[in-house]
């Protein structure tokens, strides 16, 4: 079965988590009654370009964020992926939480590596990759410049993945990513991207906007401009099957490895 799927790319304003929250809801209720999983972009609840409020910011994944994410979930019949800022402990984490429209938690991913800039000075990296069903669709969760190295999705589409889904915060200087690199990350591996990116300007960065769904194939099925807006894309797993067939690349990586070896 195919999975109906949305982005909801928000206008990054210095509002609080309540207001946030309360935009999600809005754009739920616009949403298709079909739609299966919405994803909102990196450190949604709190805000990306936030510096020290990054830590006042922070809450468990069982907080009160994750509890408010949980309803909407369950009201609306659609699973959630939101970013936020993640404490645990003395730690905090660039993380991202997947709640089903059961309102149950299906992971929590923690950004794996920063890129240049203040993301390291706040944040502790994750361990590990992160993946759950939905449907008969296998999902790997990345944050951002997770992304940008071949090296994850490849290993995401080794794991049987169908779909990567990544909340990011892309800036304007960095369009090319999410028009070239994101699509070439969808055609090499035969999977389905799903990229959620920030609009408008927070605290003096101003966000490329450009979120997009991406089919095996290279090919856009849904791509957002600059300013808020929800997109939707109908993704399924027979693309992936098809673009694996024409392509195959991920069976023949063993060859390659042995023929650059030698």
């Amino acid at each position: 079965m195919p999975l109906n799927v949305a982005i909801f790319q928000s206008d990054a304003d210095e509002s609080d988590v309540r207001h946030r929250v309360n935009k999600l809801d809005k754009a739920l209720a616009n949403l298709p009654e079909s739609t299966d999983l919405l994803v909102c972009p990196e450190l949604f609840s709190s805000g990306y370009n936030m510096g020290g409020q990054l830590k006042q910011r922070a809450e468990s994944k069982l907080g009160e964020t994750a509890k408010h994410v949980a309803e909407l979930a369950k009201h609306f019949n659609t699973a959630i992926v939101y970013g936020y800022p993640e404490q645990e402990d003395e730690r905090i984490y660039n993380s991202a939480l997947c709640i089903d429209k059961h309102g149950e938690t299906l992971i929590n991913h923690r950004k794996l590596l920063f890129p240049p800039g203040f993301e390291a000075d706040h944040f502790d990296s994750g361990k590990s990759m992160s993946y759950f069903n939905i449907g008969a669709f296998k999902c790997c969760v990345l944050i951002c410049y997770d992304a940008e190295f071949p090296e994850s999705i490849r290993a995401a589409a080794l794991a049987g993945a169908h779909a990567v889904i990544i909340p990011t915060a892309l800036s304007e200087n960095w369009g090319v990513v999410s028009e070239k690199v994101m699509p070439t990350r969808a055609f090499e591996n035969g999977i389905w991207v799903i990229y959620a990116n920030h609009s408008g300007t927070e605290n003096g960065l101003r966000y490329y906007g450009g979120s997009c769904i991406v089919q095996p194939d290279g090919v856009d099925a849904a791509r957002a401009c600059a300013g808020e807006e929800t997109i939707f894309a109908k993704i399924s797993i027979n693309a992936v099957e098809a673009a694996q067939a024409r392509l195959p690349y991920l069976s023949q990586i063993q060859t390659l490895k042995a023929l650059i070896s030698d």
